[in-house]
């Protein structure tokens, strides 16, 4: 299961790179993965079905429960026939939709490997992060290449839906995990957690995100605007795959949460009344992929109701009613797309005559349909009348009430069933023949296969019996009144069986009358609109955002600081207090040296208060990260005193390089006494607070065993330095989300800061004359005698004479080598001396940043046919592939590996793969120094045409 998991993930990400040159062999490709899948679901079915479970366990975090358990029961190979079985048959469609698709098939496979991985999932949380997976993958699917305004606003619509449902469900797992006392699925249903209360809140929050993922009222809205998808993507997440999600949630959990309260009531009210609407409005569409799209949202309400009753047969009728809407659905959506195709439209009331010209296709779509509207001998028909068997048999208060409404929305799905056939295929009277093209059968064959499979698991109902009958009578489900229901195509004249014939023919009916049904509707009060309902919540949502702005975010920077003091205070100053745990013997300094530096750092602090101006602010902020450096360093942490040396320097620079757009100096203080004082008294108490924090917090210090570990097993990792050990094996995995958290930010202050120039980032407008010479440069032809003559670096020749430093360029030209020599001797040395990726990284973007200040150019700085961006994901794709490299030998992951060899001249070497992560680190801060000088850049290039504070005239120059 992880190596099927693992195969769809490269497959998408290799699919989008071959298609471009290898249209034919790519989508081929796509369809084997889900075909593979099929074929393993296939082996293994006789023993799974038989009862025995495999299971596959990654351990992440054993210590947290967080791992990834892969388990295959016969609920999940049911789910994965679905998946995968659909999913081939739709990228088999794709490659003759597509014109290239390259993405779009990217996309499709890593879909299904996100489907697969949340179907066969044994962990809470696991299955939340394949959860969220499917719902980005719907987003970008959805949206497409980003031409259509319709398709963003669909595209966000749905992911805003199901995220904010998956998130409620997160909560709602998180309490459930905290009361069964295990997160594992298969654990919880076997011993259902105690009823108490925040079991009933787990219930509700789980059941959002459920409701949400499977469009029931009144979160159906998404579904119907999602059909501005591709066809291919409709049929797929949207009638197979993804709305199928939230009623496996539904159908996992049953057995355990049946019997808590509100469960049983929720599915049932929520999944008929969304049955019941769903219908109604699936009535009065003119568009056939919409008609089918509220019939999904009909088809997901029965679906809920069925898997979540709680009873055997039940779940029985579910499983086939799943099994059975998967293959007429999607056959549907992709005949939809066929039509439109192959006629140029799909509005029922244009179509006329298609039926004689494609009686193939329409063949195939009158059997789906049969089988939608429960006609014999299809496999709707199965799942239908084991449906009425399980509400008309039900132990459950309010019976009459589910058989009532199943029926309903049973007449209105034989209806609407009819209104699609007639729309897509009928001879209309006094509309014209609608001209049709001929199709490539690579469109028809799936859907000729779909149907098929609705046929033959209708007439071979055994082996639907067989798919569908060994979950339903496994765990705690209630068993049924009458006894076990047998899966058949006949079961005697019977109630449900009369109900059933009679609400087919009220459907016919219902449809025959429909001009009379449209005049009685539009007299009819309009029921609630989900659209509405979604767009009157964001906008409600907009506005709310915008007045809590408005009386939080004040534009005032004291303000903002008042308000965190305060809070520093209020919370950790007052549990202080409260507490008062005793305070240990303050040494006044460790070593002499302290004390000259602690004086550096207050006097810098004291001068930072009272200057006016900004430059000199900067650079006493510069001097009291220096000394903190020294602190540091004085104390026995190199490694932390570089980086802090680094930093503090690199970050000089940047404010040095932005101060060039602001004024000179500070504007005057305008504070009432009042104010003023209050504001030092309120800094006065916070520096206390704090102090008494730090000073406290060396009293309840723990044992230094875990640090003395730590040093003793650091050469274990292949590093004698215990704190780049730390880094990039024993804490790996906090510096890759650190990382990754460092390239989201520089990514969005970089897109703050610079505006956008043309694809490779350089400045908008900025362009090398011919020569190599600007105008600039020939415009100032006379030389001083500082002024260079000879070309010490290119870049400088765009820079007019006037400003060219003889000096600069040549203490440049001389350091550049030596620092990024430095920057690669810094990265080696960090396994055993202070160093590392990081301050390896830090330490070649200043050498970028020395370059860029002799020729004012970020481009010509870094001359490489590379972006920084490119850099830096490639250190960020680096680090995560060595961190995941271990899986694929069996090992776990971030894990090292040491190698030793004697290589002739270079005699004994050693090297450890972690050294490969650390190459990432530093790749990473190299793109991160890089993409702000672009960002820099492009501020100063936006100089002449943004003047802020007033304008040029009222601004002083600060360099």
């Amino acid at each position: 299961m992880l190596t099927l998991l693992g195969v769809h993930l490269l497959v998408a990400l290799l699919l989008p790179l071959l298609a471009g040159r290898y249209r034919r062999a790519a989508w081929l490709l796509a369809v084997l993965v889900p075909l593979a899948a099929v074929l393993w679901a296939a082996l293994w079915s006789g023993r799974v079905l038989d009862g025995h479970v495999p299971q596959e366990t990654l351990s992440w975090a054993s210590v947290l429960q967080l791992e990834l358990v892969l388990r295959l029961d016969s609920l999940s190979l049911l789910m994965v026939f679905v998946i995968s079985g659909v999913g081939a048959l739709v990228l088999l469609y794709g490659s003759g939709y597509f014109a290239d698709g390259g993405r779009e098939a990217g996309l499709l496979v890593g879909f299904a490997g996100a489907m697969f991985g949340l179907v066969t999932a044994d962990h809470l949380i696991a299955l939340y992060i394949f959860w969220e997976l499917t719902s980005v993958i719907s987003f970008l699917l959805i949206a497409g290449r980003g031409q259509g305004v319709a398709n963003r606003k669909a595209a966000e619509q749905a992911l805003l839906t199901t995220a904010g449902g998956g998130l409620a469900m997160l909560f709602g797992f998180i309490l459930l995990g905290r009361e069964a006392g295990t997160y594992r699925v298969s654990e919880i249903v076997a011993d259902p957690p105690a009823t108490s209360g925040a079991l009933a809140v787990a219930v509700v929050l789980v059941l959002c995100g459920a409701f949400a993922k499977s469009a029931q009222a009144p979160l159906s809205a998404w579904l119907p605007a999602a059909m501005v998808a591709p066809t291919p993507v409709s049929a797929y997440l949207h009638a197979a795959a993804m709305v199928k999600a939230g009623v496996y949630l539904v159908a996992r959990l049953t057995p355990a949460l049946a019997e808590v309260q509100p469960w049983q009531p929720a599915v049932l009210a929520v999944g008929l009344l969304t049955m019941v609407l769903g219908a109604w409005r699936a009535m009065r569409q003119t568009d056939l992929k919409l008609l089918l799209a509220y019939g999904t949202v009909s088809e997901l309400g029965m679906l809920t109701a069925l898997l979540g009753a709680g009873g055997q047969t039940a779940m029985l009728a579910g499983e086939e009613m799943l099994l059975a809407h998967a293959c007429f659905k999607s056959a549907l959506f992709l005949t939809v797309g066929v039509l439109e195709r192959s006629t140029g439209t799909r509005e029922l009331h244009r179509l006329s005559g298609v039926g004689r010209s494609m009686p193939v296709v329409c063949g195939a779509a009158v059997l789906s349909v049969a089988s939608m509207a429960g006609l014999p001998p299809l496999v709707g028909y199965l799942g239908k009348e084991a449906a009425y068997e399980a509400m008309w048999h039900a132990d459950f208060a309010g019976r009459w009430w589910a058989v009532a409404g199943l029926a309903l929305g049973s007449a209105l799905t034989v209806a609407y069933c009819a209104r699609f056939l007639w729309g897509a295929f009928a001879v209309k009277p006094g509309v014209e023949r609608t001209p049709v093209e001929r199709v490539p059968a690579v469109l028809v064959v799936p859907v000729c296969v779909l149907t098929a499979a609705s046929l033959l698991l209708g007439v071979f109902y055994r082996v639907t019996g067989d798919l569908t009958v060994p979950y339903a009578r496994s765990g705690h489900l209630v068993p049924d009144p009458q006894g076990p229901y047998e899966v058949s195509l006949w079961h005697g004249i019977t109630g449900p069986l009369i109900l059933s014939a009679t609400m087919i023919v009220a459907g016919l009916l219902l449809h025959a009358g429909r001009v009379g049904v449209e005049r009685a509707r539009r007299r009819m009060p309009s029921l609630p609109d989900a659209q509405r309902g979604y767009e009157g919540t964001v906008n409600g949502l907009g506005r709310l955002a915008v007045w809590f702005t408005r009386h939080t975010q004040v534009g005032s920077l004291p303000v903002y600081l008042t308000v965190l003091l305060l809070t520093v205070i209020a919370v950790p100053g007052t549990m202080l207090l409260w507490y008062r745990p005793p305070l240990p013997d303050v040494t006044a300094w460790h070593s002499a040296v302290q004390v000259p530096l602690a004086v550096v750092i207050l006097a810098a602090s004291v001068a930072l208060v009272v200057t006016g101006h900004r430059l000199t602010a900067v650079l006493l902020v510069g001097v009291i990260g220096y000394g903190v450096a020294g602190l540091f360093l004085v104390q026995g942490a190199p490694d932390l005193a570089l980086t802090q040396f680094l930093v503090e320097t690199l970050t000089v620079v940047a404010v040095v390089l932005v101060l060039r757009r602001l004024p000179a100096d500070f504007s005057p203080l305008r504070t009432e006494p009042r104010s003023l004082w209050f504001r030092v008294a309120l800094a006065t108490v916070a520096g206390g607070c704090v102090a008494a924090l730090a000073v406290t917090a060396t009293a309840v210090r723990q044992s230094l065993e875990l640090p003395r570990e730590i040093i003793e097993r650091a050469p274990e990792t292949g590093a004698y330095n215990a704190v780049n050990a730390l880094l990039v094996d024993f804490r790996a995995l906090d510096t890759l989300g650190e990382i990754s958290v460092l390239l989201v930010t520089v990514i969005g202050a970089a897109a703050l800061l610079g505006r956008r120039g043309d694809g490779r980032g350089r400045p908008a407008g900025r362009r090398r004359r011919p020569g190599g010479r600007s105008r600039a440069a020939e415009r100032f032809g006379e030389a001083r005698w500082d002024v260079p003559r000879e070309m010490w670096l290119p870049e400088a020749l765009d820079v007019p004479r006037r400003e060219r430093s003889l000096l600069l360029e040549m203490v440049v030209r001389m350091l550049f080598p030596a620092v990024l020599v430095l920057s690669v001797y810094l990265l080696f040395a960090g396994h055993s001396r202070p160093g590392g990726g990081f301050a390896g990284g830090l330490v070649a973007g200043q050498a970028f940043v020395l370059r860029y200040l002799a020729g004012r150019s970020a481009e010509a700085a870094f001359p490489l046919p590379l972006t920084p961006r490119s850099v830096a994901g490639a250190g960020l794709v680096l680090a995560a592939v060595t961190a995941l490299a271990p899986l694929a030998a069996g090992g776990t992951p971030l894990s090292s590996v040491q190698w030793h060899a004697d290589v002739p001249v270079l005699g004994s070497l050693h090297l450890a793969t972690n050294l490969f992560f650390d190459l990432g680190v530093y790749l990473l801060v190299l793109g991160v120094c890089l993409k702000l000088l672009y960002a820099l850049d492009r501020v100063r290039d936006a100089g002449d045409t943004l003047a802020p504070y007033g304008g040029p005239a009222r601004r002083k120059a600060v360099t």
